[in-house]
């Protein structure tokens, strides 16, 4: 079989963002998650539960799911990466939790209303959550053999668009042909396709299997174009014995590397908030404003589409200025958003009181809909170029497993602090008020990165 093109292999590499996009944006924000919140919602309110309480109960529970997983990604990710590094094998870890994935999306197709499997549901998304988390440790680690470390922050943000297009097609595809809301149509006003009852919601959770099946077709430009560097394999018994000790010599030596030690740390703070923010934003906004599916689903376009483009502009911004003034900027914009999205109630919007029946709190958390995808698109592109700035050109795939590791550390955190505060205030509003904190805590450690890196600031 001929060689791939190098034009090919960055493609390929890209196709991996449009495949996954599609989990996060469908299951993980903008439908499933605000549907599995409705069923539990129904389900304690026919128990006799107060609608308010039931609402942050809801919001606890996905909280403690999320939680689960995040704590398995934590633990695991940094082990398996390092022993990747050193077999030098990463496709069949590709390949193992790709399955994973896909067998996790899937059997959320279970998620019916009548006697709702709490249990089994979070079981599957946290299948398919961890699939597509270890997908994404291993894909990374291919990044920076596809360019110079000129080319790689494009090839990255390139990724990045590419995937928002693929989740807006995919939301579109759902919401016109399949999701459907209370009146049991689509936003065409037709029934779901294929034949899909309404009446068991058979429509909005095939976005389980949907999601699984895009994943398949997306991904085979990724395993037909993309090729691993060609080096020296060991053993597996040898691959685990010394990645495991290169792991604990490489975090012994990390407090020592005083600008990527302080980046490390504030983008696993800040990102692990933008992961809350869109992870509760559907599920706050279906309690919060009573919306439908579909208005969450319309709410998820917009997000995507400025995601898109502004990705492109934001990259223009990086050049220009470097990644630490727009990541500084984007964590502002971020917690200026999280505290109007606060303020908007059926009632109020900016504690200012609206009419019954106004639209305006709809407006306003759309346009914040809006804002909150241009700003993570920008911050997440933003956030790979700082980590080629900030590591040892010689041990880059080791920096980019590092980079993995502080995503996955606190992945768990938002999650549980917002089950936390959801259960303790019996409050919707109160339970998002710790993603506050963490994008504070990450802007303060931003303070001590150096926007060239360890190197120079530990020379100045």
């Amino acid at each position: 079989m001929a060689e791939p093109s190098h034009r090919k292999r960055i493609w390929g590499w890209m196709m991996y963002d449009w495949a996954t996009q599609p989990f996060h944006t469908l299951i993980l924000t903008f439908i499933f998650g605000p549907y599995f919140a409705e069923q539990v919602i129904a389900y304690l309110t026919a128990g006799g539960m107060d609608p308010a309480h039931a609402k942050a109960e809801a919001q606890s529970i996905w909280g403690y799911g999320l939680t689960v997983a995040g704590l398995t990604i934590a633990i695991f990710a940094p082990i398996l990466g390092s022993i990747a590094d050193e077999n030098k094998r990463r496709m069949p870890w590709i390949w193992l939790f790709s399955s994973l994935y896909v067998i996790g999306s899937a059997g959320l197709w279970l998620a019916a209303p009548s006697d709702f499997p709490t249990m089994w549901v979070l079981v599957f998304f946290g299948l398919g959550l961890i699939g597509v988390e270890f997908t994404t440790i291993f894909t990374n680690a291919l990044l920076p053999d596809l360019g110079t470390r000129e080319e790689i922050g494009k090839i990255s943000g390139n990724g990045w668009a590419w995937g928002y297009v693929g989740g807006i097609i995919a939301l579109v595809i759902m919401l016109l042909l399949f999701a459907e809301n209370a009146s049991g149509v689509t936003l065409l006003g037709r029934a779901p396709l294929f034949g899909l009852d309404p009446e068991a919601r058979e429509g909005t959770r095939f976005v389980g299997p949907f999601v699984a099946l895009w994943f398949v077709i997306s991904m085979v430009p990724f395993f037909l174009w993309v090729r691993e560097p060609k080096g020296k394999s060991l053993p597996m018994g040898r691959a685990v014995s010394k990645g495991i000790s290169d792991l604990i010599k490489t975090l012994k030596t990390l407090p020592s590397r005083r600008s990527l030690f302080a980046y490390l740390g504030a983008s696993m703070f800040y990102r692990d908030a933008l992961n809350g923010v869109f992870t509760f934003g559907g599920i706050y906004a279906l309690g919060a404003l009573e919306w439908s599916v579909v208005q969450i689903g319309v709410f998820g376009i917009l997000a995507a589409f400025t995601g898109a483009v502004f990705t492109y502009f934001g990259g223009i911004a990086d050049q220009k200025f470097g990644p630490k003034p727009v990541i500084i900027f984007s964590i502002l914009v971020l917690v200026s958003v999280c505290l109007v999205i606060l303020t908007i109630t059926r009632e109020s919007v900016l504690f200012t009181a609206v009419e019954a029946g106004s639209k305006l709190p709809d407006i306003a958390f759309y346009i914040c809909g809006a804002v909150l995808g241009a700003v993570s698109g920008v911050i997440q592109s933003a956030s790979r170029t700082m980590m080629v700035r900030q590591a040892d050109p010689e041990r880059m795939t080791e920096a980019f497993g590092l980079f993995a590791l502080s995503g996955k550390a606190t992945t768990f955190l938002a999650p549980a602090l917002i089950a936390l505060v959801s259960d303790l205030s019996s409050s919707q509003r109160l339970g998002i008020t710790p993603l506050i904190a963490l994008f504070i805590l990450g802007l303060v450690l931003l303070a001590w990165v150096h926007p060239e890196g360890t190197k120079v600031s530990d020379d100045a």
